[in-house]
């Protein structure tokens, strides 16, 4: 089960500005499906269905090499 990120976008936003919808990615930044999620739940209920685990963003702008950025979804 590989762990998959669950992505605000868009990327680099300014801050207050609204999140338009979610992605999910592996680590090294490729999507793991083309779709664009409306809703957090959505993008994680699809990672666990394709078997993966879900890591949701804690903070505004994140690193996914920093694991304090990432709780389990």
């Amino acid at each position: 089960m590989a762990d998959v990120y669950v992505e605000p976008e868009p990327k680099g936003r300014p801050e207050g500005s609204p999140i338009t919808h979610y992605v999910l990615e592996y680590a090294h930044g490729v999507r793991v499906t083309n779709t664009n999620y409306q809703i957090q739940a959505e993008a994680i209920s699809a990672a666990k269905g394709l078997g993966h685990r879900p890591l949701v963003a804690r903070v505004r702008n994140t690193n996914k090499g920093n694991p304090d950025h990432w709780r389990a979804g």
